[in-house]
């Protein structure tokens, strides 16, 4: 029995832990060729295929919400010009898009720049572009801050970025409008994973209870 306590305690407190006193506002995206708007399908120069594009990106909103911080992984598209011999994966430009009219099959125009034109991220500069050493690809990393944007703000951005009427875009030599998006989503609240850690805890020890009367009635027969 004290086993079967020890096993649902641990992972119950370490829910708790993590949970607790957090404040932030966690958001992601999954960025994909087929998002974009009409969906790209990337080739050489050539006309030949070359492998799909992708990525994946985190955002952290601060509880005074005043600063998103992000970091984006990227596969595929050239983040230097000479990962790879062809031009059409060379990346251009990096946005956030944003707008009270976006839908996933509809486009906005820039709401902050943090590679290429336009250039938001310079108040200050908090961009690291790390390119893979191997590879096609790389990370990059920055800071919205308040008063950043093309022609807008942090602050009046919010509504249409937690409410996922925004996107993350990288535009490539090929697909200037845009290679890969991937909408922006808040991840949900720790408090609904307690939630639900805890409801999977509880089937966990009804499971247990039903398996240990069985053993039960077993021995008694």
């Amino acid at each position: 029995m004290f086993r079967l306590h020890a096993t649902l305690f641990v992972p119950l407190m370490l829910l708790f832990i993590t949970t607790s006193g957090y404040a932030n506002t966690i958001l992601s995206a999954t960025l994909t060729n087929s998002q974009e708007n009409p969906p790209t399908t990337p080739t050489l120069t050539t006309g030949a295929p070359r492998p799909a594009s992708f990525g994946t990106a985190t955002f952290n909103l601060n509880d005074a919400m005043t600063a998103l911080t992000f970091s984006a992984t990227i596969f595929n598209i050239d983040f230097t010009g000479s990962q790879t011999a062809d031009p059409n994966d060379n990346l251009v430009a990096a946005h956030i898009h944003a707008s009270a009219t976006v839908t996933p099959t509809t486009n906005a125009g820039v709401a902050w720049g943090f590679f290429g034109t336009p250039f938001n991220d310079n108040s200050p500069n908090d961009v690291v572009n790390t390119p893979f050493v191997t590879g096609v690809g790389g990370t990059i990393s920055g800071k919205r801050d308040l008063n950043e944007g093309n022609g807008t703000t942090l602050a009046a951005q919010l509504p249409n970025i937690l409410s996922g009427r925004s996107y993350i875009n990288f535009h490539t030599v090929q697909f200037p409008s845009g290679e890969i998006r991937g909408a922006i989503a808040v991840v949900p609240e720790p408090s609904t994973l307690l939630l639900f850690g805890i409801g999977i805890l509880g089937l966990g020890l009804g499971r247990w209870r039903s398996q240990a009367g069985t053993r039960r009635g077993s021995r008694a027969s």
